[in-house]
């Protein structure tokens, strides 16, 4: 089904205000590793830990039934079986029918913090330490976040983040690790292609969400030269059934394995590094206290995260709410930036592994809650969701 362009960006974009540094004590993140590869998006990243651990044909890695197909697909890639496990209704790991599923095939344990909040990876580590498996941190949600004063990432043999997530860019992933050594890991460029669609799309978000307003007027005139450049050249590339980007960016599905060896695009790491990590992290605090605030009461809902702990910076505010299909189609209509993790589970699963992940794919709607959204953004989106939820 066709839905009206959101009115709102989904993810950050680029604005003046991302290079703010207000003052503040550091904020844990990915970037704390000492050695941090940046890859093209999360499911890369998958790839060349699974790839690292020499995961293999034969070899089984488990992974929660509450997933998304960018979970899998890496493992499918390698020759790996995914064997899924059951979470709690909190979306926390049922290590106990984890413990059913383990056999001597089983080389790995996936672990997902959902929507930026962690997992209890004390245990965890120590379970996988007792039954001798890789801990594979999964951290797409949670580029930013500790557990007990570390930060997330530094439990697992490897940890994967999507950078592309949490910073105004288009493409980016990242694979780092407490436990191993990266160095002998070599990415090569992409080609002047990719990096100059990652360079425009920067910028051509920005313009498309009234950002950057001074900029766009004063490269008015290239852009338009720059668009028919670009316009030929898609043309020579859908002809030769290539791409400049990975999937991963486009909002698409499948893994692409052109992409394993290829490192992020130099704006992306540019950005990355020079952004206000503080203010990224204060500002998506504020907006998900914004919801929990606003939303309370609402009927046929209910906050899956009703607390925002210290040390939790969150990726979305996620909502599970009755009448799902209804109201996910009324909040698209309206323009809201509404999707939903897991909406899609693998086609091998059995409905029946996991009941509650089945309900949390359906059920669980999630709003932004960037640090790039305006105070007027965040009131509007508040009031639709509110009107769609009470009618």
């Amino acid at each position: 089904m066709d839905y009206p362009k959101p009115r709102i960006p989904t993810f950050p974009i680029l604005s003046l205000q991302s290079f703010a540094v207000p003052q503040g004590e550091h904020v844990p993140s990915i970037l704390d590793f000492p050695l941090v590869k940046f890859v093209t998006s999360g499911r890369v990243a998958i790839a060349l830990a699974l790839q690292q651990m020499k995961i293999g044909k034969d070899d089984k890695v488990l992974l929660p039934a509450y997933h998304c197909a960018a979970m899998v697909e890496p493992i499918i890639w390698v020759g790996a079986t995914p064997v899924f496990y059951k979470i709690h209704p909190d979306t926390s790991v049922d290590l106990e029918d984890v413990r059913s599923r383990l056999d001597s095939s089983t080389k790995l344990i996936l672990v997902a913090h959902y929507f930026g909040f962690p997992q209890d990876m004390a245990k965890i580590r120590n379970f996988c330490d007792e039954h001798r498996i890789f801990l594979l941190e999964d951290c797409a949600h949670s580029f930013f976040g500790e557990f007990e004063g570390r930060p997330l990432g530094s439990f697992g043999d490897y940890a994967v983040a999507s950078s592309m997530k949490f910073f105004p860019i288009y493409e980016g992933g990242c694979l780092v690790s407490s436990r191993h050594d990266l160095a002998s890991l070599m990415l090569t460029s992409a080609g002047a292609g990719f990096e100059l669609k990652a360079m425009l799309n920067v910028l051509e978000k920005g313009f498309e969400y009234g950002r950057l307003p001074f900029l766009q007027r004063l490269i008015h005139g290239p852009l338009r030269l720059k668009n028919f450049i670009w316009d030929t050249l898609k043309e020579r590339i859908l002809k030769e059934k290539s791409t400049l980007g990975p999937g991963a960016s486009e909002g698409g599905f499948g893994f692409e394995a052109k992409w394993v060896s290829k490192r992020s695009a130099l704006i992306s790491t540019y950005l990355i590094r020079k952004v206000s990590k503080k203010r990224i992290a204060e500002n998506r605090r504020q907006n998900y206290v914004k919801f929990l605030q606003t939303l309370t009461g609402l009927p046929g809902c209910y906050f899956l995260f009703p607390d925002l702990p210290k040390g939790v910076f969150p990726y979305v505010f996620p909502l599970v709410v009755d009448d799902p299909e209804k109201r996910f189609r009324a909040l698209k209509n309206a323009g809201i930036p509404v999707i939903r993790f897991g909406e899609f589970l693998w086609e091998g699963m059995e409905a029946t592994t996991c009941k509650t992940s089945v309900d949390l794919s359906r059920r669980v709607l999630q709003f932004p809650c960037h640090q790039e959204l305006s105070q007027q953004e965040m009131a509007w989106m508040i009031s639709e969701i509110r009107t769609v939820l009470l009618s």
